[in-house]
């Protein structure tokens, strides 16, 4: 059975959002590390809102792509140390 693409846009769109509450900074506030945490943190954030505007326009795939790119940064900075996270449902850790 094929996937509802709807279904996971929404999913995704949920994930990205609990996942950017979530990801909090572990590096020391003036380190060069905590630069690169907002570095992903600001980049996943843009994909979600990208997301939403593709939503909003009815591209539901672009809109998926958005998502998940922007779940990849912060997943990514969470394997590298950078957010202090916990919950191995929303990331891989």
């Amino acid at each position: 059975m094929a996937a509802d693409l709807n279904e996971k846009v929404k999913r995704y769109e949920r994930l990205l959002k609990e996942a950017l509450e979530k990801a909090e900074y572990s590096s020391i506030k003036q380190s060069h590390m905590y630069k690169i945490a907002e570095d992903h943190k600001n980049m996943a954030s843009s994909y979600y809102n990208d997301g939403l505007h593709f939503v909003e326009i009815d591209d539901p795939v672009n809109a998926l792509v958005c998502f998940s790119y922007g779940h990849a940064w912060l997943d990514a900075g969470a394997r590298l140390g950078l957010f202090d996270v916990d919950d191995d449902v929303l990331f891989t850790i």
